[in-house]
C-alpha cells in the first residue's frame, strides 16, 4: 500500500496501522487544531492525558497548520474504557479551545463534538452555520437529524 509514495504522504497511511492491536478492538481517531505557537503545550498535555487516562493512542499529524490527530485503540465491549476514550476526546477538545484553537481540525463535528460546537461558536454561530446548511440543503437529504 506505501510502497512508490514519498515519506511524507506515506506516514499518515502507515500511522493507522501502526495501532493495529493484538486483540479486538476498535479504533477511534479524532483531530483538533491549534495556534502553532500553542501546538508543543497543548501535545504535552494531550499525552499527558492519555498516559493519566490509562489509555492507548499514538499521535499523529500534519502540524504545519497545528492540526493532530489521536488515534484511540480500546474495547468497545468495556464500558469503562469507552468511557474514558469520551471523556479523553471531550477534555482534548476543550484544551483546544482553551489553546485559541478549534474543537475540529478536518474530521469535523459529529455527535460526539456537538456540545464542543456550541462551547466553540455560541447559539448566534450554530444558527448561522443551521442557515447555511438549509440553504445548501432545503430538503434536509444530507446527514438528517445530526449536528445542524
Amino acid at each position: 500500500m506505501v510502497s512508490g509514495m514519498g515519506t511524507m504522504v506515506a506516514a499518515p497511511h502507515t500511522a493507522a496501522g501502526a495501532t493495529s492491536p493484538p486483540c479486538p478492538a476498535k479504533g477511534y481517531s479524532t483531530d483538533v487544531c491549534v495556534p502553532i505557537s500553542r501546538l508543543p503545550e497543548v501535545v504535552v498535555e494531550t499525552k499527558r492525558d492519555l498516559q493519566d487516562s490509562g489509555l492507548t493512542g499514538p499521535m499523529v499529524g500534519h502540524v504545519g497548520d497545528g492540526n493532530f490527530h489521536c488515534i484511540l485503540v480500546f474495547a468497545p465491549r468495556d464500558t469503562d474504557e469507552s468511557q474514558r476514550v469520551h471523556a479523553f476526546t471531550q477534555r482534548l477538545g476543550r484544551r483546544a479551545l482553551a489553546a485559541g484553537g478549534t474543537c475540529t481540525g478536518e474530521h469535523g463535528v459529529g455527535l460526539g463534538k456537538r456540545a464542543l460546537l456550541l462551547e466553540e461558536l455560541g447559539e448566534e454561530g450554530l444558527d448561522t452555520l443551521r442557515r447555511i446548511k438549509t440553504a445548501l440543503d432545503p430538503y434536509n437529504l444530507m446527514n438528517p437529524g445530526k449536528v445542524l
